[in-house]
């Protein structure tokens, strides 16, 4: 990982992946848009920009504020540190995931900005996982076959053993590729714990996702079968600290 310093900020990045000779800019959507390289989009607390980078696809991600404190504050947040900012947590806790061995998109690059002197603003650059759809898009119009519920099972307790607790762990964060291999996403304001009293916790958040997609969707979910395919993957894990 690199680090450059901004008149107002830093970005670190891994230059291996992002080699574009403008770093500072390659957080604006503006940039890829002048080089005719957006290929998407996504809609959700803001939007997710999708963008071809010279070396692999990109997804691009302002951090914006939820909830009723976010209508008046919208992407400003207590500057603490450099190393406390969101897009610098979250992309050392995918580096971390990945050097467990946990199938989570490679980080690529983030970016804090001081805003006077209390506060920032971020992005955040990761690989974009090409094809892949959430469990909510695949369970509303496909069947997931046993095996695929095993790996999930299997790819979430790989995320526990390296002592990470996704606190937003629900059926929208779960992707599957074009070979069926799973990923998980969305870390930011995830962490590192100790012990394993929150594991079950996170089990417990993913269980009621399901229920509630089932009744707000429509998804195709069968506790009897589905979760019970799932949670025996996460069990053949052996959950260590």
């Amino acid at each position: 990982m690199q680090q450059i310093n901004l008149a107002d900020g830093l970005v670190w990045f891994d230059n291996t992946l992002l080699s574009e000779a403008d770093i500072g800019s390659v957080f604006e959507p503006e940039y890829w848009s002048k080089l005719n390289k957006v290929i998407g989009s996504a809609k959700g607390r803001g939007t997710t920009w999708f963008v071809q980078g010279e070396q692999v696809p990109m997804a691009l991600r302002h951090y914006r504020r939820g909830g009723l404190f976010g209508k008046l504050v919208k992407d400003q947040y207590l500057f603490i540190g450099w190393e406390r900012t969101r897009c610098y947590e979250e992309f050392m806790l995918l580096k971390h995931l990945r050097q467990c061995g946990v199938n989570v998109p490679r980080p690529l690059g983030a970016k804090a900005n001081k805003v006077g002197t209390l506060f920032y603003r971020a992005d955040i650059l990761i690989e974009l996982v090409s094809g892949a759809r959430d469990l909510v898009a695949l369970l509303k119009n496909s069947k997931v076959e046993h095996n695929v519920w095993y790996a999930i099972g299997e790819e979430i307790a790989k995320m526990h053993r390296a002592g990470v607790c996704h606190t937003d762990l629900n059926a929208h964060n779960i992707l599957l590729d074009g070979d069926n291999q799973v990923w998980l996403i969305d870390f930011d304001k995830c962490e590192k714990r100790e012990g394993k009293n929150w594991q079950q916790g996170n089990l417990d958040r993913l269980l009621r996702s399901f229920q509630k997609e089932k009744n707000k969707a429509g998804i195709t979910f069968n506790e009897e079968s589905h979760w019970r395919w799932l949670t025996e993957g996460y069990s053949t894990i052996q959950l260590t600290q």
